[in-house]
Formats: C-alpha cells, sequence, structure tokens
C-alpha cells in the first residue's frame, strides 16, 4: 500500500483467475519439452532475485502466473512462467513419486484432488 497525501494506492497481484493452467491441468514446456502436471500456481513470481537470475535465463516476467510442476518421468518438481508453458494434450498421465500427496485420481485428462490438502 502506498500513501500519498490523502490518495492511498493498493497495489495487488492479478487476479488468481488469469492464470491459464489450473492446479491438476498438464502442461509440456514450450523450450525443453517436458511434460508435467501443475500442482500450485502463484499469482506472480514468488522465488528469490538470486534465483531468479540464475535459473530464469529469459527473464519471463514476474508480474504474471508461476507454476509449481511435477516433472513426468523425474522425481523433482519446478518453478515456471507461465509464458514458457503450453496445455499437454495428450491425455496420457505422468509419472512422479510424490503424484499421490497433491492427487487422488487421473480423469478425463486431468488430475484431481477428492479431499482437501489441509
Amino acid at each position: 500500500m502506498c500513501k500519498s497525501g490523502s490518495l492511498t494506492v493498493e497495489y495487488l497481484p492479478r487476479p488468481m483467475e488469469e492464470a491459464k493452467f489450473g492446479v491438476g491441468r498438464l502442461i509440456q514446456h514450450l523450450r525443453f519439452g517436458y511434460r508435467g502436471v501443475v500442482v500450485d500456481v502463484d499469482a506472480h513470481f514468488e522465488g528469490t532475485e538470486d534465483w531468479y537470475q540464475t535459473m530464469a535465463r529469459s527473464r519471463p516476467p514476474k508480474d504474471a502466473p508461476w507454476y509449481h510442476v511435477l516433472v513426468h518421468d523425474s522425481g523433482h518438481m519446478t518453478y515456471v512462467a507461465e509464458r514458457n508453458l503450453e496445455e499437454d494434450t495428450s491425455g496420457e498421465p505422468i509419472r512422479h513419486p510424490l503424484l499421490e500427496q497433491f492427487f487422488d485420481d487421473f480423469r478425463g485428462g486431468l488430475y484431481v484432488r477428492d479431499q482437501a490438502l489441509n
């Protein structure tokens, strides 16, 4: 929030409904070609400046959505900007050792959670 005289301006991140991909959606990385599933969405970049300078070499916008993604046939999760992703239309499930921690089932090309995580 910023106050200037009698005017108060609040700076808010973009609304989450503007995110292109929701939790459970299959994605493919445009540059590196890997497939994965979205497990969380940040309305804007939530990492450190050091991480951004080291890892985000293409300098994607920080004020657009970023995604936490379980990578297919891998044991790791990645953090990736929306502009680097497209929908994976294969309809094929992914293999990842942490899938069951986030989702209960794979239905109609989407991963779903029947119960709340908390």
